[in-house]
């Protein structure tokens, strides 16, 4: 297998992309006042994040995506995120399993 020069410099900037937009929302954040609306707009990027991934693929597939969909975000709103997506993923699995 041999590496191509422009596909290694294309992972090595994403990666660097990565890198840079983690590290500078950790230092950006320390400049940041935080009251309980700043801190209540924050808290909400994880669920909308995990809804923008999850909705396009949901609506297309079938019933049993959509419902699990609407399962996850209602979980996503007072559970942490990766409870929200077991619940989510049991969900889709049962409602496949009974035929939906």
């Amino acid at each position: 297998m041999t590496l191509d020069l422009n596909t290694f410099l294309a992972i090595f900037a994403m990666a660097v992309a990565t890198v840079f937009t983690r590290v500078s929302g950790l230092v950006l954040i320390r400049h940041v006042e935080m009251n309980e609306r700043r801190r209540t707009a924050i808290e909400a990027i994880p669920p909308a994040v995990l809804m923008a991934v999850i909705a396009p693929t949901a609506f297309a597939a079938g019933w049993a995506e959509t419902l699990a969909c609407a399962v996850t975000a209602i979980a996503a709103r007072r559970l942490p995120m990766l409870v929200s997506v077991v619940i989510g993923v049991a969900t889709v699995a049962l409602l496949r399993a009974v035929g939906l």
